[in-house]
């Protein structure tokens, strides 16, 4: 194959990238580069507590506040409608699911939980205890409204 002036320069190109790619120390999240060794972070614990958290936005699905780790939730099994089912809702002392979780995508009431909301972990997330990794600015809707109230426009 005759190396061409095309060519020539697109091997300079990748060596040089090469060499500064080799150079620069590469900062993430995880504090090392994927190929460096490093130790695996700590596993922190789960939240479990039983207070509902504060949603940041209307239809925000609330968090589990509770370990889940090992339940099953497939298409033969769901672990949380053990607690959470309706009928199980007295012995439990759970939060029954919310009944738009028992609508088809017509709107029309179904006996048991829909197909499109049984896998709960779709929406829901359980949370841990851990610090940010990055810094949050986020102010809620409340906190910017005057007088911390919502007006209709007349």
């Amino acid at each position: 194959m005759k190396m061409t002036p095309k060519w020539l320069m697109a091997l300079a190109i990748i060596a040089i990238a090469g060499a500064a790619y080799a150079a620069e120390p590469i900062t993430t999240l995880r504090s090392t580069a994927p190929d460096q060794e490093s130790a695996a972070p700590r596993i922190s614990n789960f939240e479990d507590t039983d207070q509902k958290r504060p949603r940041n936005y209307p239809e925000q699905p609330p968090t589990i506040p509770h370990d889940i780790e090992g339940y099953q939730i497939d298409k033969n099994a769901n672990k949380c409608l053990s607690c959470h089912a309706r009928s199980r809702t007295g012995e439990s002392g759970a939060p029954m699911v919310s009944i738009t979780h028992f609508m088809d995508r017509d709107g029309q009431f179904l006996a048991a939980v829909s197909p499109r909301r049984y896998f709960c972990t779709q929406c829901h997330v359980s949370q841990r205890q851990v610090e940010p990794l990055v810094g949050n600015s986020f102010v809620d809707i409340d906190a910017l409204l005057p007088n911390n109230s919502t007006r209709i426009a007349e």
